[in-house]
């Protein structure tokens, strides 16, 4: 039975109208209007028109897709990438920076006016980069089985779990696409099986590369469906021969039926257990599931900005909940008093700790871990511990409530807040400010050209308590 069309739409499936496309969803996507009613439309710009076929329509909203651009924008560009249009990794090519970089700051805007309710607080154009392309320092690719056997490797293709094979990624360092080509020739002759999602079996699941920016120290990781690659020792020597640069090979085991790239059980199997880099003259041993930015100049541009924020005078106590392998706690160490860093995973604060004294800062630092809703409050009551500065980079679910109630119980005179999604980012704002912080600015950051991802950071102050 074929589905019903919503008969209040002024469209319906199938029609083919002339519009113009008036905005942009959050993730890049043209909005056009016909009587008031939505049409989301892929790849579409504002101040366009063009000729485009409903594809589906909703109460509310439809879909559809441009079949010719009439007028075209000033701001349209051609997407450099020969498989842009199907694959899913980015979503504004076809845009010129510049406008990238204004759409990515009315995100921002827009969240804190719309979900935070907060109009006064200036929002800074966003920091970009000089050149916008080969910025990643890490892959995360998919392996799969050709339609003639050979193994194929790529991301996959949009709105799908298709692997589109793929020879190059033009937002990857160089050095990541040659690792994966590399990795994929020696698999396949040595008839290493892909791993098939539909019946568990095979052997090789992912391909997992990182490259340091300042070492140039490049980490494989084989993510295999059990234990055993066979033909293991030649695989390492033949992927050692190609490329030199390779100073790390791992196997990550991950047998569960998950989308999940990475298993529980990560082993070495040929030379170092880390990769070292250097961000803003800090050093970092980089593990194979280390959060890492994958953007090592505007990751610094980021950290400068945050540090910027925070002001420190060097007799601070700061808390750095989310803190990671501790990359920003270390960062701000350098000018405070003390840093309290606090992490969720075992496994970070290891490797946090091991990157404070790798610079010579554990003794100014301490890591722990534990939910950062949980810990700090312990610390305040046990040891009588008082931050005057409290940073947070949550992951894009935002900060815990308990966090922020937190924060606000614990009173400290600034809070700076790193986001990486704009709605949660005015949520959390909006809750602060209730509790007695005001926002009083925000710099948006490019951390991910081509994409409609948007990273921030936010300065706020405990307002002065008003006299009686």
């Amino acid at each position: 039975m074929a589905k019903k069309q919503h008969t209040d739409a002024p469209v319906q499936k199938n029609d083919v109208i002339t519009a113009v496309i008036e905005d942009l969803t959050h993730e890049g996507d043209g909005v056009a209007k016909v009587d008031g009613y939505a049409l989301f439309v892929p790849y579409g710009l504002p101040g366009e028109t063009a000729q485009i076929k409903v594809l589906k329509t909703k109460k509310g909203y439809g879909f559809g897709r441009i079949i010719e651009r009439i007028e075209e924008s000033s701001e349209r560009t051609e997407a450099p990438c020969p498989i842009y249009y199907q694959c899913g990794g980015c979503q504004l090519q076809h845009m010129t920076y510049d406008a990238q970089l204004r759409f990515k700051h009315k995100q921002v805007q827009d969240a804190i006016t719309r979900i935070g309710g907060i109009d006064n607080i200036p929002v800074h154009r966003a920091i970009g980069m000089e050149d916008p392309w080969r910025y990643r320092n890490k892959a995360q690719v998919p392996v799969g089985t050709r339609s003639d056997g050979h193994l194929k490797a790529g991301f996959f293709q949009k709105r799908s779990h298709r692997i589109m094979d793929m020879e190059s990624c033009i937002i990857q360092k160089e050095a990541n696409d040659e690792a994966v080509q590399t990795v994929k020739r020696i698999a396949d002759q040595h008839n290493i099986k892909a791993y098939d999602e539909e019946n568990a079996r095979g052997t090789l699941r992912h391909v997992v590369t990182r490259q340091a920016h300042t070492t140039g120290e490049l980490m494989i990781v084989l993510v295999t469906n059990g234990p055993d690659l066979p033909h293991k020792k030649d695989i390492v020597r033949d992927i050692t021969e190609a490329m030199p640069n390779v100073t790390s090979i791992m196997q990550n085991i991950n047998t569960k039926r998950t989308n999940a790239i990475y298993g529980e059980k990560t082993t070495l199997i040929w030379g170092n257990e880390h990769i070292y880099d250097t961000i803003g003259g800090i050093s970092f041993a980089i593990s194979a599931r280390s959060f890492y930015q994958v953007n090592p100049e505007q990751t610094k541009a980021l950290y400068d900005k945050a540090l910027e924020y925070a002001d420190l005078r060097g007799n601070e106590t700061v808390i750095d909940a989310y803190c990671g392998i501790g990359t920003i706690s270390l960062f701000l160490a350098r000018k405070a008093r003390h840093v309290y860093g606090v992490e969720s995973i075992p496994e970070a604060v290891t490797d946090a700790k091991r990157n404070a004294e790798l610079n010579k800062l554990d003794d100014i630092t301490t890591f722990a871990v534990g939910e950062a809703e949980e810990l700090v409050p312990w610390w305040h009551q046990a040891n009588g511990l008082q931050p005057d500065v409290f940073v947070v980079d949550p992951p894009r679910k935002g900060c815990d409530e308990k966090l922020l109630q937190t924060m606000i119980d614990m009173q400290p005179e600034k809070i700076i807040y790193v986001s990486c999604n704009p709605a949660t980012l005015a949520r959390d704002l909006k809750i602060l400010e209730d509790g007695g912080y005001a926002a009083k600015e925000v710099q948006p950051v490019d951390m991910f050209p081509q994409t409609n991802h948007i990273e921030s950071v936010t300065r706020l102050e405990k307002r002065a308590e008003k006299s009686v």
